[in-house]
């Protein structure tokens, strides 16, 4: 009997950029869903790679998203925009995985919608969550449609 034809899905890793912490969630593309993976809370770059490398080591995304700013009416680019491209630059240079920009507007407060209780609690968990909310967001606008297909036979 030939085997049953089994969808592709690929895991993927989602950023929520800031200067004092990075939010970081975790997904496959086959269930299309997300959830919060951990906050990087330290500030010099070369800790924040390096946490960043531990976390691609043992999830071995296939690709990464990082959340891009825009303002509500998307006439001037917001200020920090251009941070979180160089940030999803670097990503790409050092990790060699295709790396993503999708609009992150509201996530933050979505985010805060999700976690209930103490707030002091939730501070720490709060940039992870909105990465979170920023990859299920990639999902929800079919950026996965390509790649829930298995990849082309290689010659």
């Amino acid at each position: 009997m030939p085997e049953a034809e089994t969808a592709h899905s690929e895991t993927v890793m989602a950023f929520d950029f800031g200067e004092k912490r990075i939010g970081v969630a975790i997904g496959a593309t086959l269930l299309a869903s997300a959830r919060a993976l951990t906050t990087i809370e330290a500030e010099a770059g070369a800790q924040r790679f390096a946490a960043i490398g531990k976390l691609i080591d043992e999830w071995q995304p296939a690709r990464l998203i990082v959340g891009r700013p825009a303002h509500v009416d998307r006439e001037a680019p917001h200020e920090f925009a251009a941070r979180c491209e160089r940030f999803a630059r670097q990503l790409a240079g050092r990790y060699r995985l295709p790396v993503e920009l999708i609009d992150e507007r509201y996530s933050s407060t979505v985010a805060e919608e999700r976690l209930s209780g103490d707030k002091r609690k939730n501070k720490a968990r709060l940039d992870a969550e909105a990465a979170a909310v920023i990859l299920q967001a990639w999902f929800a606008n079919g950026k996965n449609a390509s790649c829930n297909h298995s990849p082309p036979p290689v010659n």
